[in-house]
């Protein structure tokens, strides 16, 4: 009786656990390039009750997640923002930025950059994004003309226009990609650490190479959360999720009246 017991409890547990992955993506659902997670159970060891001539006689214990991962198979759809700086990759691959301050790298899929002061492009957390020479910055290198505009072409490359109307070459925008991306890990701000599993940080190539996106400019990839599939996922994890609170009740009735007879 204590394995109904302990078999709901565990499903209770796991329910739990997709109810807040589920609220996790609802709430991304616009969230600049996130990736939707989702929770995969499986069976929790069984108790060996004997052997017989058809097999041998197990009752499971209940239920355990396997694993969490994201789904970056599905691309968020590109919307249109007309900004220079946005950026949205078109295919595989992630921008690699760097912590001016510690000089640690990530990765991210939202391309929403901004010039900073000093004419870097960086992340709304001061990120700077990294090109083929390290930061990508808007100059004029070293003609002593001034910046008018910039334009950042699909391969990456960064074309400044200067007022003496001649242009330059600010870097070229490098991506990475992954073998396994679900080893990445989310460290918040839309950004990820790529510990050595998912493939590592040293292989960076231009946009359009090696099976990698080309960068569109002015648009943003959007969360691929699927809002309908979410609801419909919410609404079968409560009805789950009740139906193991009456395995419980039940249990303790029946213990209950197990508990009568003795008295």
């Amino acid at each position: 009786m204590l394995l109904s017991l302990d078999s709901g409890v565990s499903a209770l547990e796991q329910f739990q656990q997709q109810l807040n992955v589920i609220a996790n993506n609802i709430a991304n659902v616009n969230t600049v390039g996130f990736k939707a997670a989702d929770v995969n159970f499986a069976d929790a060891l069984s108790e060996t009750l004997g052997n017989t001539a058809a097999g041998s006689t197990q009752v499971g214990t209940g239920v355990m997640t396997a694993s969490i991962t994201n789904d970056f198979s599905t691309p968020g759809s590109l919307s249109s923002t007309g900004v220079e700086s946005d950026l949205a990759i078109n295919g595989n691959g992630f921008f690699v930025v760097k912590d001016p301050t510690s000089g640690n790298s990530y990765v991210t899929q939202d391309g929403t950059f901004t010039v900073d002061s000093n004419g870097y492009l960086v992340t709304s957390g001061g990120m700077r994004l990294q090109g083929a020479s390290g930061d990508i910055q808007i100059s004029a290198g070293t003609s002593t003309a001034s910046v008018q505009s910039y334009s950042i072409g699909s391969n990456g490359t960064v074309t400044v226009n200067l007022s003496d109307g001649t242009t330059t070459t600010a870097g070229q925008i490098m991506l990475q990609n992954f073998s396994n991306p679900d080893q990445l890990v989310k460290v918040g701000g839309n950004l990820y650490s790529a510990p050595a599993g998912a493939g590592g940080l040293t292989a960076a190539a231009a946009p359009g190479s090696g099976g990698l996106g080309t960068i569109q400019s002015g648009y943003l990839e959007m969360s691929n959360v699927d809002l309908a599939g979410q609801m419909t996922a919410l609404i079968t994890t409560q009805s789950a999720y009740e139906a193991n609170s009456k395995v419980i009740t039940t249990s303790d009735n029946v213990l209950q009246t197990l508990v009568n007879l003795i008295h």
